[in-house]
């Protein structure tokens, strides 16, 4: 706790000299002006951070418990799997500011879209790493469980469930900060109060002060979850990982081209569906037939096309050196944190911090201090891809098998060959879970730093898009960030297979 306390104090005094240093507070707001700020209408920012809390927690418990839901029916109905995890990338992968505005259309000015946002950013954050714990059990365990004739049900109640916990916790851990990042994104939309309200009012204003005193409200709230959330784990989570031993698996290919087609068909028939029972406009809510025939025999096609592949290939050209470079970082800074513990306490504050403050604050001052060129836009990918991959894979090296660990250790084996020949392997599958949750998240980031800073690629043609009622160009780009999306997690996920086909098979088990 007093080491953690120190690096609060480090990354406090270094942020107020860091904030004179550069253009004398002009560009970062230091904890002194921000303190002033604060402290000239404290009203105010207190009933913004308590709405959009309100908001970020209603969202977080509906997205975890859909999550612990459908990955119930997934483990229960394995056949359903493919279907439920790829509807639920899909519903990921929406772009939070294409959903935004339609929400606000369909939900009316309330709280709705803002609970809705949260609890489509956390979902999918908590249902993959869950899906990981639950296939993370010795197959002896089971053989034990169908030696006296029982099925899936006591499977899940009595080994499964408990075997998830420590993934599940990881999933809560990374799925705190961006329920916060959910609900002001919703409230971007045209909300009435909120921090995200706040966040419009003082960018337009160029208040920075104010600006970085509400990133710091909004960080400070997504620090106390997370702490508390690893706090629970602590209590909980208080036996050693067991030795994981399973034969190798093997899965037929054609099975998943039919889960791959089923996916297909199940989207486009709710997409159409939804539109139906719903009854929207249709100048306002695009069909799958409309989208095609924009893209592809419409009179404007041709432009339609080149404007959305033209801003996909700047987009995805600052996406994938964004995420590669936060899956490195992510799963570097985890290794180092393990072999040097001490550490831990004075650099997990700042790491934290880095995800923790909502991108929608300080985007566009990051951006604005590294460039409006690919630098900013790819750190700031880098930045939202590194906190989920360095808090799965602290969970997933700490899943070691404790008993190999001891033998490691009678035979004088020291910290870096156990990193190498025990804690590595056994991390694979959390770090893979993180790189199937971060292709979304890489990019919701690129279509986010481009809509409010840079004006460039596919976040900035989808605001421009609704801002000018172009809902087919809207509609259009969704669908293709989606496809996007999905295609690079299936290669992602084959990537996977191919892995822990060698280094963890349990997980290729049903």
């Amino acid at each position: 706790m007093a080491g953690g306390m120190l690096g609060v104090a480090i990354l406090l005094i270094g942020w107020q000299m860091l904030a004179q240093a550069l253009y004398q507070g002009r560009l970062i707001a230091g904890p002194v002006g921000i303190v002033e700020w604060l402290g000239r209408d404290p009203g105010l920012a207190l009933r913004a951070l308590a709405r959009t809390l309100g908001n970020a927690a209603a969202g977080f418990a509906l997205g975890n418990l859909a999550a612990i839901l459908l990955a119930g029916i997934a483990f229960l109905w394995p056949r359903l799997q493919d279907l439920v995890t790829g509807l639920a990338l899909v519903a990921f992968c929406l772009p939070l500011i294409a959903t935004g505005p339609i929400l606000r259309v369909l939900m009316g000015p309330g709280e709705g879209p803002q609970i809705v946002l949260a609890a489509l950013a956390v979902q999918y954050t908590t249902l993959i790493p869950l899906l990981t714990g639950l296939r993370a059990v010795p197959a002896a365990w089971l053989d034990l469980i169908h030696s006296y004739g029982r099925g899936r049900w006591v499977e899940l109640a009595h080994i499964r469930a408990r075997a998830a916990l420590p993934y599940l916790f990881a999933g809560l851990q990374i799925g705190a900060p961006a329920a916060v990042l959910g609900a002001m994104v919703g409230e971007f939309t045209g909300a009435e109060r909120g921090l995200g309200v706040l966040t419009i009012r003082y960018m337009r204003d160029l208040d920075v002060p104010a600006l970085w005193g509400v990133a710091l409200l909004a960080a400070g709230a997504s620090l106390a979850a997370y702490w508390a959330i690893g706090g629970l784990a602590r209590l909980v989570l208080d036996t050693r990982p067991p030795v994981l031993l399973a034969p190798p698996m093997r899965q037929l290919r054609t099975g998943r081209v039919v889960g791959g087609l089923t996916l297909a068909l199940a989207v486009l028939l709710l997409w159409w569906g939804g539109l139906w029972l719903t009854g929207l406009n249709p100048f306002l809510a695009k069909g799958p037939w409309d989208v095609l025939a924009a893209l592809v025999w419409a009179p404007d096609a041709t432009q339609m096309r080149a404007a959305l592949f033209g801003a996909l290939r700047e987009s995805a050209g600052l996406a994938v050196p964004g995420y590669l470079a936060g899956l490195a970082a992510g799963a570097g800074l985890a290794i180092l944190l393990t072999l040097l513990p001490g550490a831990g306490p004075l650099v997990m504050p700042v790491a934290v911090a880095l995800r923790a403050i909502p991108i929608v604050t300080t985007g566009p001052l990051i951006v604005l201090f590294l460039g409006r060129g690919a630098l900013g836009t790819i750190t700031l990918v880098a930045v939202m891809v590194f906190f989920p991959t360095l808090v799965a894979c602290l969970h997933g090296l700490r899943q070691a098998p404790g008993h190999i660990l001891d033998l490691l250790r009678v035979h004088a084996a020291g910290p870096l060959s156990q990193m190498i020949h025990v804690r590595i392997p056994a991390m694979l599958p959390a770090l893979f879970a993180a790189a199937r949750i971060s292709v979304p998240t890489a990019i919701l980031a690129v279509t986010v730093v481009e809509w409010l800073a840079t004006g460039r690629g596919l976040g900035s043609l989808m605001a421009l898009a609704a801002s000018t009622s172009d809902f087919r160009m809207l509609w259009s780009a969704v669908a293709l960030i989606t496809l996007l999306a999905v295609l690079c997690h299936a290669v992602v996920a084959g990537l996977e297979r191919r892995v822990l086909a060698r280094y963890a098979p349990e997980q290729l088990r049903q």
